[in-house]
């Protein structure tokens, strides 16, 4: 009871506690464990696992991009190469099919030519019908060897192959209003003046020396005449302009004033042929009509066929010859005159089918 009454009224007996702390010193480089999350963790293995966390989680994106760029090039490539083959196949059947339709008209006109001329021999009898048959041959060679100019005129235009048929339909018809019109006025003037014979087997002959001559072919038409006239002529722009032609309408002109200097040649070795005006004008316009399925398919080669060019020149040496043995009353007949066309053009495109093959 007195150690109760002393606590209670506070005096008496005294406790004293003594309490030792002790610190030690901790070095500033030891990172000390804590409470988290109910776990123990060291914040500097947390620090190095998120760094080296984060770290993957940025290198993995990367690897995933360059590896899907390279996916996309390969299938760019692929889709690339599927489109050029496409195109390419595209561009084979267009080409096979725009033979064929050329065979099937050149082959038409050929016919048709074949049929014409038996009837007029039916009717009008057999030297008629050589009439129309040799100026026919000649008309028809000379037309293949006015392609080998409209070639070079259309590569140096560069005309691409979808326009190349239309500017030819072009020339066509203006060349049949033409030609009609020099033959009308060519049958008057021989009519007329029969010492023009001997202009015009001189224009001949004057060809054929130019054929031989020409061993190689100029397939630079910057200096030609006709080129030049047109251009300066004809003001051109690349783009539809009022008052300007677009490069398509020079390359008209320029196979139309072409055609006509070819129609000097070949309408005079016609009337080297026959006087008839019907018979040259209707051998004209078979051998042109089928012109443009022609071009389509011997363009490609006609560099093959090396001596049909000597063989024509042999054949306009040949009428003017016959020109000037007419005007001097030595006639050669219509049949002889034919066999000797037909045999030296066929031997022409022989000889260059026989060196394409060695």
């Amino acid at each position: 009871m007195g150690l109760a009454s002393a606590v209670h009224h506070g005096g008496g007996i005294r406790i004293s506690l003594n309490f030792h702390l002790r610190v030690a010193s901790v070095s500033p480089t030891v990172q000390l464990p804590r409470w988290t999350g109910f776990r123990f963790s060291n914040h500097r293995v947390s620090l190095v696992h998120s760094v080296s966390h984060n770290r993957r989680t940025i290198c993995f994106p990367v690897a995933r991009s360059k590896g899907m760029e390279q996916e996309d090039h390969l299938s760019r490539e692929e889709e690339r190469r599927a489109s050029n083959s496409y195109a390419d196949s595209q561009e084979k059947l267009q080409k096979s099919e725009a033979y064929a339709s050329s065979v099937k008209t050149v082959a038409f006109w050929v016919c048709s030519a074949v049929a014409f001329g038996v009837g007029l021999g039916l009717k009008e009898g057999v030297g008629k019908a050589s009439e129309f048959f040799a100026g026919y041959i000649l008309e028809q060679s000379l037309s293949v060897d006015n392609l080998f100019v409209f070639v070079l005129i259309f590569k140096y235009f560069k005309v691409p192959p979808m326009y190349q048929n239309r500017v030819l339909s072009y020339g066509i018809a203006g060349a049949v209003f033409f030609r009609l019109s020099l033959i009308l006025l060519g049958t008057a003037t021989l009519q007329r003046f029969e010492a023009v014979n001997l202009l015009l087997a001189a224009v001949l002959l004057f060809s054929s020396f130019k054929l031989f001559s020409n061993d190689e072919d100029d397939t630079d038409l910057s200096d030609n005449f006709i080129v030049k006239t047109c251009q300066r002529f004809i003001p051109v722009t690349c783009v539809k302009y009022f008052g300007q032609a677009t490069p398509l309408l020079l390359t008209v002109a320029v196979i139309e004033l072409s055609d006509i200097a070819f129609a000097v040649d070949s309408i005079p070795a016609v009337f080297g042929v026959t006087r008839d005006p019907f018979i040259v004008f209707t051998s004209n316009i078979f051998a042109i009509l089928g012109l443009r399925s022609l071009y389509t398919l011997i363009a490609e080669g006609m560099a093959d066929l090396e001596y049909l060019q000597p063989s024509i020149a042999v054949v306009l040496g040949f009428i003017g010859c016959k020109m000037i043995l007419d005007f001097f009353g030595f006639h050669i007949s219509t049949e002889a005159s034919l066999g000797f066309v037909a045999t030296s053009l066929s031997a022409g495109v022989l000889l260059s089918l026989a060196k394409k093959a060695d």
